[in-house]
């Protein structure tokens, strides 16, 4: 019997596990931390949002300089398949009016236990606190009972990028890389926050959404909202701009995305009596305190002519948050390192899954889809390599 080693536990590792074992393959799954799908759980909290329900080629732009080298495998496990796998495990899914795709309990534990269990009925051997410390011709782990070495006939590795490093994304394996002259991108944070450093004023505001705003950078405009926090800028709208503006575009903000410039200033025109600018604001443009935070925080002095700067607001901040605080990440193993199989041109018979390959996505679903379609992929392609 042919035995495979898969490490790494998140989805990327499971589902080429689960490929490998299907195909008749023993099969080793070594994770360094002591329990499987640390980040998987994480992003169950706020609902586990699977895929996103969209025609094949709108749904793969988001995967960006990535779509080609990935279009074969999304496409081999697209939305719909997504959906299929989770509801296989017993675990209803619904589409929300965005078109996310959530399962309907709304938790990623349920998902989790029960693909665990169809594993265990696979006879997928989970090795947990085993760290991956050095490959020759074998490959070697610290575990809580000491040095242990395997030697399998494949391997997928799914190691993550190098955002949430509690949860086992550290992006270490790029130290093995490099000890055999492997490449790899440097690691950049996507779907993270901005730094701002606010004035004083503004810590009333903490916590607070900006709704019914766009955000605009490098040529992108989204509608989405944001929440300021002590930290900066963070939220669902942040994050899908924020590859624009990790990369050096301005951000500005729409305060008014429904109405055009002549339209403000039409309401702007109407006299104010003694009311204050901020009940103008209020009451002509229903411009809330938040709003107006924002507007006094970046566009002071105030100019005359307010309706330019409330249709783009220049938002002032000092980079990105911590790689570590990000979502996920950019860099990886490039794909011209990789064959279509995603095995390591330089290794045969390793191959490579998930999110440790070099491309991003949004978040909305795509980020999962993308490391449970190359996890397929690569333990697919493993099988079929120790088959001849």
């Amino acid at each position: 019997m042919k035995n495979a080693l898969v490490i790494g536990a998140g989805p990327a590792g499971l589902m080429a596990a689960d490929e490998l074992a299907r195909a008749g393959i023993h099969v080793v799954v070594a994770d360094a931390k002591p329990s499987v799908g640390r980040k998987f759980l994480m992003a169950g909290k706020s609902g586990l949002n699977l895929t996103k329900a969209e025609p094949f080629d709108a749904f793969l732009t988001h995967y960006h300089e990535a779509a080609e080298p990935l279009r074969h495998m999304i496409e081999a496990f697209d939305s719909a398949a997504v959906q299929d796998w989770a509801q296989s495990l017993g675990q209803e899914v619904f589409t929300g009016s965005s078109g996310r795709v959530f399962p309907k309990v709304m938790k990623a534990s349920p998902l989790l236990r029960a693909w665990l269990r169809h594993l265990g009925d696979l006879g997928v051997d989970i090795r947990t606190g085993w760290r991956w410390t050095g490959w020759d011709t074998a490959f070697h782990f610290e575990t809580p009972t000491g040095s242990r070495t395997e030697t399998p006939d494949a391997t997928v590795l799914a190691l993550g990028g190098a955002s949430w490093a509690r949860l086992g994304s550290d992006g270490a394996w790029t130290a093995l890389f490099a000890s055999k002259d492997l490449p790899f991108a440097p690691f950049k944070p996507a779907n993270m926050g901005l730094k701002v450093d606010w004035s004083d004023h503004m810590a009333k505001h903490f916590g607070k959404p900006l709704k019914g705003i766009a955000l605009i950078a490098g040529g992108q405009r989204v509608k989405a909202e944001a929440v300021l926090s002590q930290r900066g800028l963070e939220g669902g709208g942040i994050y899908a701009i924020s590859r624009k503006v990790r990369d050096g575009a301005a951000l500005h903000i729409d305060l008014q995305p429904d109405l055009s410039v002549d339209q403000i200033r039409t309401r702007l025109s109407k006299p104010r009596g003694k009311a204050s600018l901020s009940n103008h604001l209020r009451k002509a443009l229903r411009l809330d305190p938040v709003k107006q935070a924002l507007l006094m925080e970046f566009a002071r002095p105030l100019p005359d002519d307010l309706a330019p700067c409330l249709k783009a607001l220049p938002i002032r901040h000092a980079g990105p948050r911590p790689m570590d605080e990000a979502i996920s990440t950019a860099g990886g193993v490039p794909f011209d390192a990789l064959t279509r199989d995603l095995m390591l041109n330089a290794a045969p018979g390793v191959f490579c899954a998930g999110e440790m390959l070099d491309w991003e996505a949004p978040t909305g679903g795509y980020l999962i889809t993308g490391c449970l379609a190359t996890g397929r992929w690569a333990g697919r392609s493993a099988a079929r390599w120790l088959k001849g």
